[in-house]
C-alpha cells in the first residue's frame, strides 16, 4: 500500500553565531515536533513507532547536515531525509530577488 501524508509541520531553526547546518536543522525539527501532539497512529490503531517521517530540510549548505543527528531528534517513528537542496545560498535565486 502507497504512503499517505497525513501531517505537514514546518519548523524553523537557526545557528546565527556558528553557522552549523547541522544544529539549525535540528532545532528547526525540534521546533515542528514540540508544537504538536500527534494521536493519528493511535487514531489508525497503529504503534506510534509505525510512523514513516519524511523530513525536508533546507538549508544553505545541505551537504553539511549530519542526517543521522538530525532523524535522531525523532521521538517516534522511522524517518528518512527526502533529499530536498538547500536554496537559501543560491546566488542566482538572489539575484533575481534582488533585480526582480
Amino acid at each position: 500500500m502507497p504512503l499517505k501524508r497525513l501531517v505537514l509541520e514546518i519548523g524553523m531553526g537557526t545557528d546565527i553565531r556558528g553557522g552549523d547546518m547541522t544544529k539549525a536543522a535540528v532545532r528547526a525539527l525540534r521546533d515542528a515536533l514540540w508544537h504538536n501532539s500527534l494521536t493519528v497512529a493511535a487514531a489508525l490503531g497503529q504503534p506510534t513507532d509505525a510512523m514513516q517521517v519524511e523530513v525536508t530540510i533546507g538549508v544553505p549548505k545541505p551537504d553539511q547536515v549530519d542526517t543521522a543527528q538530525v532523524l535522531a531528534v525523532l521521538p517516534h517513528g522511522t524517518g528518512h531525509r527526502d533529499g530536498g537542496r538547500g536554496r537559501a545560498a543560491d546566488p542566482e535565486r538572489r539575484r533575481h530577488r534582488q533585480h526582480g
